[in-house]
């Protein structure tokens, strides 16, 4: 129960528009900081988790049939690839919502 509490406060603190518009009025723009921070810190926790299940399916696949550890090991390696690009192209998305681009 804490943990369904504690995912439900993350995510109306994300959903929050006062973070986003923090600097209405010619202000500082930590809001857009915050926001960029969390949207890489959720990208980089999902490439992660996506990252870790396929290595394991694949070493599980492997371990299962040893001679089919070529064919496993190719697709692995394009998926984490494209794993990780999902995690680069979050890390510049971050960058241009702060203005750094």
């Amino acid at each position: 129960m804490r943990t369904f509490v504690f995912v439900l406060a993350v995510v109306a603190i994300c959903l929050s528009p006062e973070l986003a518009f923090a600097a209405e009025d010619g202000g500082s723009a930590w809001g857009f900081g915050i926001g960029s921070g969390l949207a890489v810190g959720l990208a980089i926790l999902g490439a992660g988790i996506g990252q870790g299940l396929t290595a394991a399916g694949a070493v599980q696949g492997i371990a299962r049939n040893p001679g089919a550890a070529a064919t496993i090991q190719t697709p692995m390696i394009i998926g984490l690839a494209l794993i990780e690009s999902i995690a680069l192209l979050a890390f510049v998305i971050a960058f241009l919502i702060q203005g750094k681009i």
